[in-house]
């Protein structure tokens, strides 16, 4: 990986040589050329002279600056840019050590790896970096880049240092206009529902951070290129439409959440088993209290039986006793 750009690092007195490497790659994001419509020709854009009105070559274009809002053009060269008064030029001189949060990401702009530019630079780097890390700051300065100069935040990350280009203050549009006009007010179970739902989302996997639309594009170019229909894999609906009933809404997308991880069926499951359980305790207690009853029964029965047994035996010995007596 080849350096874009090789600057210094002001902390104090320390100075750190670095490298910065693009940390970011858009070559494999999804781009299209523009083409004319009747025939399928490429559109491109020439690099055509106003004056003279005759194309040239990238060699030959250089840089101009517009002051004002008239038509004259100052070319600058590169040794007028090199001349320029600003330390910035070729030091990154940190101006602030803030909390990363106190950042606003609308300002983030292109990420930079940074890397020693000298064996000399080692231990300083290695310095800055785990002292951010321990304080929990990222250093806050400017640096000039490409020609112009830029905000620029240093942070730690991993066993590296990284710079992210951010945007000036002014360079963020105001919100004026973007607001609803009127406040909407939401009650507290609204909220909770809605709390309910963020943590049925569940943790990202691989998967959320595919590109599934450069997969689908590139199906749709086979397929033309083969003359047949493209291929997709079958998947859920979303539904669409204007929420009538949020909590309603809310309450629906956590089931449909749960059942996109199979947590319904696993507590239909667990809900089945402690209902066969529960059925099998009150049909086992039914059998044991029928049992204690027919027991019960056939003692009882015993016992009357016995008793009456006992009686007649009783009855036939006092017979006998009166017939002995008469016969004497």
């Amino acid at each position: 990986m080849r350096p874009t750009a090789k600057f210094s690092i002001s902390f104090g007195l320390v100075t750190i040589p670095v490298a910065a490497y693009n940390a970011t790659d858009t070559s494999a994001s999804v781009s299209f050329v523009r083409i004319h419509t009747a025939d399928g020709g490429r559109v491109r854009n020439q690099p055509v002279c106003s004056l003279e009105g005759v194309e040239i070559t990238q060699d030959e274009i250089g840089r101009g600056y517009k002051p004002g809002d008239g038509d004259t053009v100052v070319p600058l060269s590169d040794e007028d840019l090199d001349a320029l008064p600003l330390p910035t030029a070729k030091t990154l001189t940190i101006l602030a050590f803030v909390a990363g949060g106190d950042i606003d990401p609308l300002q983030m702009g292109k990420g930079y790896y940074l890397g020693i530019d000298s064996p000399a630079a080692a231990k300083p780097y290695v310095l800055l970096r785990e002292a951010m890390e321990r304080h929990q700051r990222v250093g806050l300065g400017k640096i000039a880049l490409h020609g112009r100069e830029t905000l620029a935040m240093i942070r730690p990350m991993e066993d590296a240092l990284v710079m992210q280009v951010l945007l000036w203050p002014h360079q963020i549009r105001s919100m004026d206009g973007v607001l609803p006009e009127r406040q909407a007010e939401v009650a507290r179970n609204e909220v909770s529902a809605a709390e309910a739902l963020m943590d049925s989302f569940g943790e990202l996997s691989e998967d959320d951070l595919h590109d599934h639309y450069r997969e689908s594009l590139e199906e749709i170019v086979a397929a033309k290129l083969a003359h047949r229909e493209p291929e997709f894999p079958a998947g859920e609906e979303q539904p669409a439409g204007e929420v009538m009933d949020l909590m309603a809404a809310l309450q629906d997308s956590v089931r449909a959440a749960k059942r996109s991880r199979g947590e319904d069926e696993e507590a239909a499951s667990r809900s089945g088993r402690t209902a066969k359980k529960s059925t099998a305790k009150k049909s086992t207690g039914k059998t044991s209290t029928a049992a204690k009853s027919t027991a019960t029964k056939s003692t009882a029965t015993n016992s009357a039986a016995k008793k009456t047994a006992a009686k007649k035996q009783t009855a036939a010995k006092k017979t006998a006793s009166r017939g002995g007596r008469r016969a004497g």
